[in-house]
């Protein structure tokens, strides 16, 4: 998973898999060595995905509740790394009916909140998303307006929690504490393999510091012999019992898209 990819994320085992994981401790103290270390490796794997200068890809949103019901959306998301700060990032609703041309409009920052902006058809009203709401749900899915901003590095602070071995695979396991006041999370544990530095686990904390949701990614694919996406992602909410799957195709990257598919006219657009 990528900075840019939502934290679709963005954007990370499933229950069956979450017995390879250990419990996460307490909050530790800050220890300068730890944060050295947990930076570095935040700045190595932002490093590693740097360069791909555009993308777009199809998905499906699959909603489920506590009792197990579905609902499925299909949608697609373009984002355009910028030079010098955030990524920016369209996602666009296709399906179904209701929420078809419903579209969210993100302008990650590195320092300072980010502006995101919702176009809902129906009102045929773009709504602007306060700082205050970042940490609401995005159209009834698991996942905030804020874990779609790119995760710009600077965005937190972090700390080198320890390595262990997940699956056969070597990881670091970090965790990193949101710098804006607003967030809704106090925490986040990120798993991340040594091999290549991808996101596979995050669990996000919220302002009582209890668990709230686990992000997990799935079937990683390998991109321009460089970048490295993964075609599952999966949002599971323990206070709730609810879940978001999201299961990427056909991604493309350096097509040309430009500034101008990202502006106020790009919203709208349903096409």
């Amino acid at each position: 998973m990528s900075r840019s990819e939502l934290a679709f994320a963005a954007a990370f085992a499933l229950a069956a898999a979450a017995g390879a994981f250990h419990a996460p401790a307490a909050a530790s103290s800050p220890d300068a060595a730890a944060a050295a270390r947990g930076l570095a490796i935040a700045q190595e794997a932002d490093r590693r995905d740097q360069g791909f200068k555009d993308s777009v890809v199809t998905l499906r949103m699959t909603l489920r509740n506590r009792q197990g019901d579905s609902s499925v959306r299909e949608l697609r998301t373009r984002a355009l790394e910028v030079s010098g700060d955030g990524d920016k990032s369209l996602i666009t609703f296709d399906t179904p009916a209701d929420v078809k041309g419903t579209a969210l409009l993100s302008f990650t920052h590195k320092s300072g909140p980010d502006d995101q902006w919702l176009f809902l058809p129906a009102l045929k009203r773009v709504k602007r998303i306060a700082s205050d709401n970042k940490a609401g749900p995005f159209m009834g899915s698991e996942f905030a307006y804020e874990d779609l901003s790119s995760q710009e590095v600077e965005k937190y602070d972090y700390q080198h929690l320890r390595d262990e071995t997940v699956d056969g695979q070597p990881m670091f396991v970090i965790e990193r504490y949101p710098v804006d006041p607003k967030s809704g999370y106090t925490r986040q544990l990120v798993w991340l393999d040594q091999a290549e530095y991808r996101v596979h686990r995050v669990e996000y904390y919220d302002r009582k510091a209890s668990l709230l949701k686990t992000l997990t990614a799935k079937r990683f694919q390998q991109y321009l012999g460089k970048h490295w996406r993964a075609a599952e992602l999966t949002m599971v909410n323990h206070q709730t019992g609810k879940s978001t799957v999201l299961e990427f195709r056909d991604y493309a990257f350096a097509t040309g898209l430009k500034d101008r598919d990202f502006d106020q006219t790009a919203l709208q657009d349903t096409k």
